[in-house]
């Protein structure tokens, strides 16, 4: 399997692939926005392909954390899709393992997820409610889980706490309820 940095000439596949993981537009559209909107940026899009083959794809979109002590780069996972039919093969792992070695090279500290809380445990996030990082919406308490955080520098988690904003193309609270 190959990972490589989406551009626009993927935009197409990228689409298909959000579109048949979804079984909708929703996430293709917010993807596209994602894509075009400044407050996002910069966004690290990966596509997983094999045998030239696209398969999967991520976003990674800036986001920051607001009354934080000191100053932590910050980013949020949305979303992640694998076509049916090749679920369950390791390729949002992979995704997310190559997304996460790209943005703590670039500097990130914190990456946060509003996902299923029994599979991103398995790539290290854990929940974020509990360690002082608030949704950009409130989560109800029986989805509390799966608002998540993976710290990528040690000592991050512990030492700020805040309130995570979004990009604009993200802020509509349909986008917060799990």
């Amino acid at each position: 399997m190959k990972i490589f940095s989406a551009a626009d000439r993927h935009l197409a596949d990228v689409l298909r692939i959000e579109t048949l993981a979804f079984g909708n537009g929703k996430e293709a559209e917010l993807v596209e926005n994602l894509l075009q909107d400044p407050t996002a940026a910069p966004c690290l899009s990966l596509v997983a392909a094999r045998g030239g083959v696209p398969l999967g794809h991520i976003l990674f979109s800036r986001v920051t954390l607001t009354e934080a002590e000191r100053c932590v780069r910050c980013a949020l996972l949305a979303p992640l899709a694998v076509l049916p039919g090749h679920r369950n093969a390791g390729i949002g792992l992979a995704l997310i393992d190559e997304g996460v070695r790209r943005l703590t090279v670039s500097g990130v500290d914190l990456v946060f997820v509003l996902g299923h809380p029994g599979y991103y445990p398995k790539a290290g996030f854990e929940p974020a409610g509990r360690l002082g990082f608030e949704a950009p919406y409130p989560i109800p308490d029986v989805h509390a889980g799966a608002w998540m955080v993976r710290a990528l520098r040690p000592a991050v988690v512990g030492s700020v706490r805040g309130k995570v904003a979004i990009a604009r193309a993200l802020d509509r609270p349909e986008y917060w309820r799990e």
